[in-house]
């Protein structure tokens, strides 16, 4: 999917779409890994708030290994690309609300110790990718896209959190619908953000060209 399409090696790219290109591949691989470990745990764990993170982790792999390919691109392929980061999030949103609906027909207590440890888990590994991100996220829209989707991540492992304590307190699965219908507003305030910067871009770049 992070076809070189003749960028391959970073030939032609400046030291700074260098230095992008070396970060997104190490926030995919962390992605990559922790999307297969956090919906395992979901899957274990009955939680849907636990899997709206996975899901979340999944989307951004999606969204870095798009991320390469657009390093040294024009405006207007970058914008693009964020289109369909903004996409990706909504799709996200979308499938974590139809699994809460679901939920009200077949409603299950989550294993809240496997959603604290394995949001604490992603907590850790967000935060890594958002300190390698740091840097980049007023570069370009490219980039900018990518940080958005990274600060999100710490929220949805924050709430994911707070959700396994509410089981635990509660003794009922409520929490975990709450904080996953919650993630669903978050990711559809998301896309709409990206989607907003992608039409401006876009429209920018078609003004440009003509």
């Amino acid at each position: 999917m992070a076809g070189c399409c003749g960028d391959c090696g970073g030939a032609g790219l400046d030291p700074r779409e260098e230095r992008q290109r070396r970060t997104l591949w190490w926030v995919l691989g962390i992605n990559s890994v922790m999307f297969v470990v956090i919906a395992a745990a979901a899957l274990i764990a009955g939680s849907n708030a636990l899997l709206s993170d996975s899901l979340d982790d999944l989307g951004d792999s999606l969204t870095y290994a798009i991320s390469l390919w657009a390093v040294g691109k024009s405006g207007g392929a970058k914008a693009r690309v964020a289109l369909f980061k903004g996409l990706l999030i909504l799709a996200a949103a979308l499938f974590v609300l139809g699994r809460c609906l679901f939920f009200l027909l077949d409603p299950r207590v989550p294993v809240f110790e496997t959603m604290g440890a394995f949001a604490l888990l992603a907590l850790a590994a967000n935060l890594v990718c958002l300190a390698l991100l740091y840097r980049h996220r007023n570069e370009d829209l490219n980039m900018s896209s990518v940080f958005e989707c990274s600060r999100n991540d710490i929220a949805v492992n924050l709430s994911v959190f707070a959700a396994a304590f509410g089981v635990w307190a509660t003794g009922s699965a409520w929490p975990d619908l709450v904080i996953a219908l919650g993630l669903v507003v978050l990711l559809l305030r998301s896309s709409g953000r990206v989607l907003l910067a992608s039409f401006r871009g876009i429209r920018k770049a078609g003004e440009g060209s003509l």
